[in-house]
């Protein structure tokens, strides 16, 4: 259900590793589900120094206006510049082409931290 080579945060953001070393995140296929049509994503600019848990852009649908959190600490060093003409990626495919920022971590051991899939999985199932 939730792919398995990502992590996850408990605000409804996905984590992959690159192999270059950076992180690149997004929201979950049940967050943008939860959220209905997106209309416009507001994403930090490229150099921002991002703090693991503090909110780091916006996602408008058509339902409401959600923060997007920095799932952790460290360097924007790309944003999904795709998503200011095509918001609606993210509704259409979350994990692939609706990635939201590419970062180097602070720490890169933080990642295993952050939730595994059947983790995230669960407190899904608990709403």
């Amino acid at each position: 259900m939730y792919p398995q080579e990502l992590r996850y945060t408990a605000e409804h953001e996905w984590v992959r590793s690159t192999e270059a070393g950076t992180l690149v995140f997004g929201i979950t296929d049940f967050a943008q589900d939860s959220l209905g049509d997106i209309v416009f994503v507001s994403l930090p600019t490229v150099g921002a120094a991002l703090t693991g848990g503090e909110p780091c852009g916006e996602v408008e649908s058509t339902k409401s206006v959600s923060d997007i959190y920095a799932p952790l600490s460290g360097e924007v060093v790309a944003v999904n510049e795709a998503l200011d003409a095509k918001p609606e990626t993210v509704n259409s495919d979350a994990y692939g082409a609706g990635w939201m920022v590419e970062m180097v971590p602070s720490d890169p051991g933080a990642l295993d931290g952050l939730l595994t899939p059947a983790d995230y999985q669960a407190i899904v199932e608990k709403k």
